[in-house]
């Protein structure tokens, strides 16, 4: 067993395979869109004849989809070499912490856009007590932002997953 590595127990084959990396980019990719799906049917259904209430979805429930989304953006363009390339052979010094500091904001854009998406649903539909159909367009920000959220954690890990197909250039 090598040295560098942080548990005991080994890495199972199978996640060596392209196919799982393909695996894993196309579920990220349904994860997304099921997410943006069920905010976009909450956010129609807002607006329709069939919504009983005075209440609709407006700019307040997209920011936390928003801000997930750019979080998103931002994690999975960091590429997982850059954690610990503390040399000058991509650019100058420094390099590991910059990454380290791009990850953590990308991060806190989608736990923010989390935690945004829980305070819009608690202070816009559960303390004024609506019921079901309208506390829906809340319950579906939060359940959007947890799969852009899950999504974007499964893409990273997708994405720079080493396989035998990738070479490693470093001497």
């Amino acid at each position: 067993m090598s040295s560098h590595r942080l548990f005991r127990f080994p890495k199972p084959e199978w996640m060596n395979s392209a196919n799982t990396r393909t695996f894993g980019v196309y579920a990220a990719g349904a994860l997304f869109s099921l997410g943006f799906f069920f905010f976009v049917d909450a956010a129609t259904f807002s607006r329709s004849a069939r919504n009983g209430s005075d209440v609709h979805v407006n700019f307040v429930d997209w920011v936390p989809g928003i801000c997930s989304a750019l979080g998103m953006l931002v994690i999975n363009s960091i590429d997982k070499s850059r954690l610990s390339a503390d040399s000058f052979s991509y650019s100058g010094n420094g390099v590991a912490w910059k990454a380290r500091l791009v990850l953590f904001l990308g991060f806190a854009l989608m736990a923010g856009g989390l935690a945004g998406s829980v305070t819009v649903m608690v202070l816009k539909y559960v303390v004024p007590e609506y019921p079901f159909p309208t506390l829906w367009f809340g319950v579906a920000n939060v359940v959007a932002n947890a799969l852009i959220m899950l999504s974007s954690v499964v893409l990273w890990v997708a994405q720079n997953m080493e396989d035998d197909y990738t070479y490693n250039l470093a001497l």
